[in-house]
């Protein structure tokens, strides 16, 4: 059986590249709903009814545990899916989400004043503001809604004038808090980083997610081992899509450095 990575968009591939350069024995299978991008903007219930979608697709083709490596499905989807539908349709896989290992990693060294960056799903959830705040209470969250960032990052648009009057209009109400890091709280933001550090400067720690997860993954396979045991090992990587667009690949493989074989499915 296999690791199943679900995003939205490209945003993911940030997190199956770290996931797979990490631990790179295992199948893993990739979906990313590139029809539907992005899903920052919908409602909660649209995307937990999108996320579910993804999530079973992923399980009917053989996956024994799913990442959902996007901010806004799992602040909108992963808790009701892991109560609800997981237990009811598929109780012997599992679904794990992104937040929460990025959460205890920026907690753990200690910062007190954290930016978050994300799509307005995420930052209308609130999740990042729950989770930090059952662990430090007294932590301020700075959140920044970030809307034209997706729809930039899903054009290539990874360079240049558009990105960079976008990141000055997202950046300014964070750098005048003054917070000690910042999240990149949306898979895709991981394709800029390096545009991002530039312009907040050398004092504010900018973490992506695609290590951190892959380590708190690592972890989780270390301590159930009655899932590790179930999941095949040939080194394989499968790629679907909601939409067979040419450009996507283009992306694609220029961020993986391989080539990449995409499938259209429907969801």
């Amino acid at each position: 059986m296999k690791i199943g990575v679900f995003d939205s968009g490209l945003g993911g591939l940030t997190i199956l590249k770290a996931i797979a350069k990490e631990l790179p024995q295992y199948d893993y299978l990739y979906l990313g709903d590139n029809a539907r991008v992005p899903y920052g903007g919908r409602s909660g219930e649209i995307i937990y009814q999108f996320t579910r979608e993804a999530v079973a697709f992923l399980f009917q083709k053989g996956c024994k545990l799913v990442i959902l490596a996007c901010n806004s499905a799992t602040a909108n989807a992963l808790r009701r899916l892991q109560q609800e539908d997981i237990p009811r349709n598929y109780p012997d896989r599992r679904a794990l989400g992104i937040i929460k290992p990025t959460v205890e990693y920026v907690l753990g060294n200690r910062e007190k004043r954290i930016g978050i960056m994300g799509t307005y799903a995420t930052v209308e959830s609130e999740a990042y503001l729950r989770e930090v705040g059952k662990v430090v209470p007294e932590a301020k969250v700075l959140q920044q809604s970030c809307p034209l960032l997706v729809p930039l990052i899903e054009e290539d648009e990874f360079e240049g004038p558009l990105l960079k009057l976008a990141l000055t209009k997202y950046l300014q109400p964070l750098l005048a808090q003054k917070p000690q890091v910042v999240l990149l709280a949306c898979t895709h933001y991981g394709l800029i980083k390096r545009q991002v550090e530039k312009m907040l400067g050398p004092e504010i720690k900018v973490v992506d997610q695609g290590k951190l997860v892959a380590a708190k993954l690592k972890l989780y396979l270390n301590n159930h081992p009655e899932i590790e045991s179930k999941l095949s090992k040939r080194h394989e990587r499968t790629y679907y899509v909601t939409d067979l667009n040419l450009r996507f690949g283009e992306i694609a493989e220029k961020f993986l450095g391989e080539k990449v074989v995409l499938t259209k499915t429907e969801l």
